[in-house]
């Protein structure tokens, strides 16, 4: 068994963080913990940039720079070189989000071309990420997904979709980078869902390049999962995927209860973490033809794939096996794996300030909705600060 300790090591977690860093990360997580206080700083945060208040600075030196890697690639390359100091590699997630016109989903593709050329340049960066609607319109991938028939025009958009997926999957390949395709709302998914497919089918012949993301709150995913397995050892392609709990939660119980069908999320929490923690277990029986991006901040279910990698004898190097959390939440998680000679990555979002609120804001939400997640980080700040002291 492995030792369940690890992840109580605060020295090795917060090793690369300064004391004012600790103590703004200390401030943040405090604030974050408080709901009516992140209800007001949103608001006020929101009113503020739409005013065009002189506010970018304050919330440079706060939360985005606790949360984020910069405002352009370049910006990040100080936060990807330090992680990488520590064996973290990093994932540069573009945040930018609620985009709906064609010449924004080509700046997109264009930025994300950018990326993985970058990343060819960086062994600290071996993956890179992007989200099915940022190459295209919600409603167009809603659409397919509900087997409604296109106008010609749909058609043609839908084409330059495929077309941007393609050119991404494909310079990956060549550049020897991984794509993970992000996971977004069950009443588009599907239609995402034939598109990755169809990208690893061309570029997953020998190993994964292409990842699909399986949000495990949902109760059909595995299902999903075993059908597609089928698939490709019958048609001689490799998956990918990234496995996470998921993050529309709220959105998906309302419009279920709206519309009047079946909620796709599990009926629990513990639903949810046995979902999780099955998945895992079958993709580690299956590695010869799965590769796996454990996106988790769930202790527990890394302890469970370090059992399971011993258990299996794979070996902590193996590049089929990842662990992901994201930049400025669960330094006692990836600092400690990484110490371990785990594969770890950060995911680093970027992006302008002012374009990258919508995101902030919703991991402030999520932290303070997410039970034991801030007190579990405020925790270990606490330990971290007395150690310093002493």
């Amino acid at each position: 068994m492995i030792d369940r300790s690890l992840f109580e090591n605060t020295e090795t977690a917060f090793e690369l963080k300064s004391d004012s860093e600790l103590e703004r990360a200390y401030f943040l997580f405090k604030m974050i913990s408080s709901e009516p206080l992140v209800r007001i700083g949103t608001a006020a945060t929101n009113f503020a940039l739409k005013a065009h208040l002189p506010v970018e600075k304050l919330i440079r030196a706060t939360v985005f720079d606790h949360f984020c890697g910069g405002v352009n690639e370049d910006d990040c390359l100080p936060v990807i070189d330090k992680l990488y100091t520590k064996g973290v590699s990093s994932v540069l997630d573009y945040s930018v989000e609620g985009k709906s016109v064609e010449n924004q989903f080509d700046n997109a593709l264009a930025k994300i071309l950018k990326i993985i050329n970058f990343c060819d340049e960086r062994e600290a960066m071996p993956i890179v990420v992007f989200k099915p609607t940022g190459f295209g319109r919600f409603l167009l991938y809603q659409k397919k997904t509900e087997g409604v028939v296109l106008t010609s025009e749909e058609e043609a958009e839908w084409g330059r979709i495929v077309g941007r997926f393609d050119a991404v999957c494909k310079l990956a390949k060549e550049k020897d980078v991984e794509v993970l395709i992000d996971g977004e709302e069950s009443w588009m998914q599907d239609a995402a869902d034939d598109l990755v497919e169809e990208m690893m089918r061309r570029y997953n012949k020998d190993v994964a390049v292409v990842y699909n993301t399986l949000q495990l709150y949902r109760w059909d995913r595995l299902d999903y999962l075993k059908q597609l397995h089928k698939r490709a050892k019958a048609d001689g392609f490799k998956i990918g995927m990234k496995i996470v709990r998921g993050a529309y939660m709220e959105k998906e119980r309302e419009r279920a209860l709206d519309k009047g069908y079946d909620s796709p999320i599990c009926e629990n929490k513990k639903a949810t973490d046995d979902n999780f923690d099955e998945t895992l277990n079958y993709i580690l029986q299956n590695l010869k033809d799965i590769s796996v991006f454990i996106g988790t901040h769930n202790e527990l279910s890394c302890y469970l794939a370090m059992d399971l990698m011993k258990t299996h004898n794979i070996s902590k190097e193996d590049n089929r096996i990842w662990f992901g959390q994201l930049f400025g939440m669960s330094d006692h998680i990836s600092f400690n794996l990484a110490a371990q000679g785990y594969n770890v990555a950060k995911y680093i979002p970027f992006g302008p300030v002012k374009d990258v609120m919508p995101y902030l804001i919703r991991r402030a939400e999520e932290n303070t909705s997410v039970s034991g997640q801030t007190s579990r980080e405020l925790s270990l700040l606490k330990t971290e600060r007395k150690r310093r002291k002493l």
